[in-house]
């Protein structure tokens, strides 16, 4: 691992580490904050899968849940483990936490206003920030490229394998021509 992953890796998950820890211990306030946003999303949810799937409701176990998502996948993150993967996780708990806690457009207090805007554009820069760590396959080729070259020594090697075996069904066909030409009478 370069140097400047290992120390970007935990200086991003930073955020995310204290903010789930925040988040587990205390999780009434938050929870209060989140309420809005919780209910639209598990309204939204609820009304996409219907009533087959019990979905929570609970703004302050949700609030926990995402705390817990942040705390894991900060950690692992930090840790350089599973860092595409985690890097996704966290961003998936950032836009609804940016979103039930930084809603600047609704706050009529100029300074309120002011600061929450502030942090608003503070989580899209780490969002940004998680975006290139999910993307970041440190130098060695990504999936999809990975998959290309496979597709391309297939072909390769299938062009290879139809022109040995048509170059052999010549050789096999001149060797039965000779033995039916040696068979005849009177050759």
């Amino acid at each position: 691992m370069t140097p400047v992953r290992l120390l970007a890796r935990p200086l991003l998950a930073s955020m995310f580490v204290s903010g789930g820890i925040d988040s587990l211990r205390n999780s009434g306030p938050r929870a209060e904050v989140a309420q809005p946003v919780t209910d639209a999303v598990s309204g939204a949810v609820k009304d996409r899968v219907g009533d087959n799937i019990d979905v929570p409701q609970d703004p302050e176990l949700l609030t926990q849940v995402n705390g817990g998502v942040m705390l894991g996948a900060g950690l692992l993150l930090a840790l350089g483990k599973l860092p595409r993967l985690s890097s996704v996780a966290l961003a998936a708990t950032l836009v609804p936490t940016t979103f039930a806690a930084h809603r600047f457009w609704e706050i009529d207090d100029e300074a309120e206003r002011a600061a929450q805007q502030i942090h608003f554009m503070k989580n899209m820069g780490l969002l940004g920030g998680l975006a290139l760590a999910a993307v970041d396959t440190e130098g060695r080729p990504g999936l999809a490229r990975r998959a290309g070259q496979a597709t391309d020594t297939a072909r390769r090697e299938t062009r290879a394998a139809r022109r040995i075996a048509k170059a052999e069904g010549r050789r096999a066909g001149a060797k039965v021509a000779a033995s039916v030409a040696a068979a005849r009478p009177g050759s």
